[in-house]
């Protein structure tokens, strides 16, 4: 559940001049040698802004140009997961590279393979990955196993790695209730320690302004506790004021009801099994990760809706 990506040909947004007043093309020793993807998106665009606010320089990974946030200090190079000759163009003199999983879809993993050995083939040297809590080869969520089998492949290509193992977003909890404002679904009373967008994206730009100490450390990205959907539903319901109820469904009664809305069955599958997941005990757990590479508190869910959203 992590946020999609786009992705490039470079187009700098400030084409530098030739002393006769035309432009050209900077070669890839004049653009940013960290490298950041999708940053057109909220956990990318978070990361961008803040390293821009920091002075750091980049260079943005994004699918259309027009779409690039203007940034100062920040180039813009074009490029798709799928086209893995135009990620190699995009990515020649990157050093670090903060790779944003893709959207969702059937051949993820394939994508972030081509990316990755695009990576590699264009000297990248470190990359910044945004994987998920628990991400194992027989992980309950079974986009947890497209995130490990990433994570296999990253560390198969040679490249350094860092990375960067969120819980649930606590900004997608209010959207897990229907229109009823029932969330349904077979968690049980599992629990799982969901953690806020912003703090991930404090923690990236930490890893990535000195990545070098980080290389080869994976982070447990999460909240300040433990709750189940019910304890959830409450804090939001007081909150927000919208009441909000948890209704635990059966495995069977969850596919059943998901099936209606025309979603392809590895779709039907990811929704079912983010609730399994919490039922099998593998979003539990509080990590300090957060504090240790911010220096503060992660955002509990109360903070998290009574604040103004970013």
């Amino acid at each position: 559940m992590t946020p999609s990506v786009r992705w490039p040909s470079a187009i700098p947004p400030r084409p530098s001049p030739r002393p006769n007043g035309k432009h050209r093309r900077p070669v890839a020793s004049e653009l940013p040698d960290l490298a950041v993807t999708g940053s057109t998106g909220g956990l990318g665009g978070m990361v961008a802004r803040q390293l821009a606010g920091l002075g750091s320089a980049q260079r943005l990974l994004v699918r259309d140009a027009a779409r690039a946030p203007e940034l100062d200090a920040a180039t813009a190079d074009v490029c798709s997961y799928e086209d893995s000759a135009a990620a190699r163009r995009a990515l020649e003199g990157v050093k670090v590279l903060f790779m944003v999983s893709a959207a969702e879809t059937e051949d993820r993993v394939q994508q972030h393979r081509g990316f990755v050995d695009a990576a590699a083939a264009a000297g990248v040297e470190h990359v910044v990955y945004t994987s998920f809590y628990g991400a194992a080869p027989d992980a309950a969520f079974t986009l947890a196993r497209d995130h490990y089998a990433t994570e296999e492949h990253i560390r198969a290509s040679g490249l350094e790695f860092t990375f960067l193992r969120d819980n649930l977003y606590l900004d997608f909890l209010p959207l897990l209730a229907g229109e009823d404002g029932v969330i349904r679904g077979p968690a049980g009373n599992g629990v799982f320690s969901g953690v806020a967008r912003e703090d991930v994206a404090r923690c990236a730009v930490a890893v990535l302004r000195d990545p070098a100490i980080h290389k080869g450390t994976t982070y447990n990205l999460t909240g300040p506790e433990e709750l189940t959907l019910a304890q959830a539903a409450g804090i939001i319901t007081e909150q927000t004021g919208r009441t909000i109820t948890y209704h635990p469904e059966t495995v069977e009664e969850a596919h059943a009801s998901r099936a209606s809305y025309g979603a392809p069955p590895w779709q039907v599958d990811a929704w079912v099994s983010t609730y399994t997941a919490i039922a099998a005990g593998e979003m539990a757990g509080i990590s300090p990760d957060v504090h240790g590479l911010t220096g503060q508190d992660p955002i509990s869910l109360a903070e998290f809706l009574a604040r103004p959203q970013l």
